[in-house]
């Protein structure tokens, strides 16, 4: 039997705001396109890059801090200026082919955009 999750949306499906509620609700980023599915992280964890693992949730719509319980049944592998941040898929049932190709599509656009992104921004005043 796989162990139920319980995951906090930090952004519900068809928003533009990615907020970080583990790091005191603030705006990180803001999309030209809306997030197709509820996003967030799983309670008491962990992920690669220090945060607390993220989560994708294909369920209800949901609200910001919403706090819902999912199964894992898949993982978006995912590297984030050259580190590990994967996404682990929570839902209560198998994931369609449509939302398989849609994760896929979001995320390689997601990816792209970031590349794109890490190019064009400049941070002034940092050490060496």
């Amino acid at each position: 039997m796989h162990k139920e999750l319980v995951i906090r949306i930090e952004v519900p499906r068809g928003s533009f705001l990615k907020r970080e509620l583990h790091d005191g609700s603030r705006v990180a980023f803001v999309s030209p396109l809306p997030c197709p599915f509820n996003y967030g992280y799983i309670l008491d964890s962990s992920g690669d890059d220090g945060d607390p693992q993220d989560a994708i949730y294909f369920g209800e719509a949901c609200e910001v801090g919403d706090e819902v319980v999912g199964r894992a049944v898949g993982r978006v592998l995912f590297l984030d200026k050259g580190e590990r941040d994967n996404k682990t898929i929570v839902s209560d049932t198998p994931l369609s082919s449509g939302q398989r190709r849609a994760l896929n599509t979001f995320f390689t656009l997601y990816a792209t955009g970031k590349q794109l992104l890490s190019i064009v921004t400049f941070q002034w005043g940092v050490k060496s």
